[in-house]
């Protein structure tokens, strides 16, 4: 009785590992005495532990899950209790060499690909600069080092060592110019040495992740692929090198609370991938607000996305015979701000929207199906310019609409193109419009009709 008594102990005891980047010794259990680093937490996590980050602490480290798993009803946790993930590390000035006043330059800072430099920034004085790069929108080219500004970088390739790289790596220089006077270590200069905040591949399945935030990785603040059953929560994505969250291969996996704010884009999901997102916040991006490609089912529910990128939503199907890409959206607000942009639906591709209030944004379906309801698509004063969105229907593109409201500048269905006057027109020629209507919206009225409220 008494070895069956300490038996259970141990086991309530083994539940939890803790990991303090201090304190912590990755020779310990994790249990009695916390592990420094969360590659040692996750080593030792079995079905049913919950991996347990210090609350509010800033941890230079990531969360890399490749082929671990749970078990259904027992998953491994991971819960950050508002711990950062910091995919930043500060400049080391031992190895870089001042080729004349203010110009630096380091040869091998870390292994790179060309995919690395796409989505590179330096941190200076705590400001992120990509130098107006990124990887899946507008980029500059990359500067000569002559032509570097204070507080600028670049970047030149060796392609004498690279073509005696490992494939698909590349060697080079990179650059950093400072204003005269400073020094690097004076500086405080960061630079990204991780990929992910939090990365889950391979077979892993049955994982939870909450309470966390990623910032400033390279690539995504979470990176999931082929991964299934994979809860993530209360999660945030702030400055990272590409996606705030992306899907790839074949994943399974919902979200509760998305923040994705200042990354390259902020929803990336792709391949045969089924994601869930509900109560959603993006804003400040750069190249894609939403971007969804190939083959998968992507819903996102109770969402507000203030869209600056270059581009807002974009669908984007394989080609037929494969499977479509399907979006789904629900209680969603998209508002554009400063310039004008659209919602880009393509061939082989199905939007389902409900409850959907689309603001300075033109809608465009070059293909594919559209099947919205109880929506409002307009513009507002508020618009810089004012001016009211566009509807453009390709000739192989298929709308179907009930019950929405339209503030339109003009629909365009194939070469026709119809205005306010000609609302009948467009419905007889689209078949698929019933009980919607078109007409002027109030700034208040669209304030109304903006719906995507999150819970908070």
């Amino acid at each position: 009785m008494m070895v069956t008594i300490a038996f259970f102990i141990t086991n309530s005891i083994a539940d939890d590992l803790h990991v303090d980047p201090i304190q912590g010794d990755d020779t310990a259990n994790g249990h009695e005495h916390p592990v420094k680093s969360l590659a040692a937490a996750i080593r030792l996590a079995s079905p049913g532990d919950t991996i347990h980050l210090l609350p509010d602490t800033t941890y230079h480290d990531w969360a890399a899950f490749f082929d671990k798993s749970g078990e259904a009803d027992k998953p491994i946790t991971l819960d950050g209790h508002g711990a950062i993930l910091d995919g930043c590390d500060p400049l080391n000035p031992s190895g870089w060499i001042e080729v004349e006043p203010g110009l630096f330059r380091h040869d091998d800072l870390m292994p790179l690909t060309d995919a690395i430099i796409d989505r590179w920034f330096f941190v200076t004085d705590g400001q992120l600069n990509r130098m107006q790069r990124c990887s899946k929108g507008p980029s500059e080219p990359l500067k000569t080092p002559a032509d570097l500004l204070p507080g600028e970088w670049t970047f030149v390739k060796d392609m004498d060592r690279t073509r005696t790289a490992r494939a698909g790596y590349i060697f080079g220089t990179f650059w950093l110019r400072l204003a005269p006077g400073r020094t690097l270590a004076g500086a405080k200069i960061e630079f990204p040495s991780r990929t992910a905040g939090v990365l889950i591949r391979g077979s892993s399945s049955h994982l939870v992740v909450r309470n966390v935030t990623s910032t400033r990785p390279y690539n995504d603040g979470f990176n999931l692929s082929d991964s299934t059953d994979v809860t993530l929560e209360n999660i945030k994505a702030i400055n990272c090198g590409d996606d705030g969250i992306s899907a790839h291969g074949h994943c399974r996996y919902s979200v509760d609370g998305l923040e994705s704010i200042g990354n390259a884009t902020g929803i990336c999901d792709t391949g045969t991938s089924e994601t869930t997102y509900q109560n959603v916040l993006i804003r400040d991006c750069i190249g894609f607000d939403l971007f969804f490609l190939d083959s998968g089912k992507y819903t996102i529910r109770n969402a507000e996305v203030i869209s600056t990128a270059a581009k807002s939503l974009y669908l984007q199907g394989r080609e037929a015979p494969a499977e479509p890409c399907r979006v789904t959206l629900d209680n969603v607000v998209i508002r554009r701000e400063q310039t004008a942009n659209e919602v880009r639906v393509s061939a082989n591709c199905v939007l389902k929207a409900d409850r959907v209030s689309l603001i300075n944004l033109d809608v465009q379906a070059t293909g594919g199906i559209i099947e919205i309801e109880r929506s409002f698509i307009g513009g507002t004063l508020l618009a810089n310019p004012p001016r009211k969105p566009t509807l453009h229907l390709w000739k192989d593109a298929v709308w179907r609409a009930k019950g929405n409201w339209y503030d339109l500048e003009s629909a365009r269905v194939g070469p026709t193109s119809f205005a306010e006057a000609q609302f009948e027109a467009f419905c007889r020629v689209v078949a698929e419009e019933s009980g919607s209507r078109w007409g002027a919206a109030t700034e208040i009225e669209v304030q109304a009709a903006g719906i995507g409220h999150r819970n908070e």
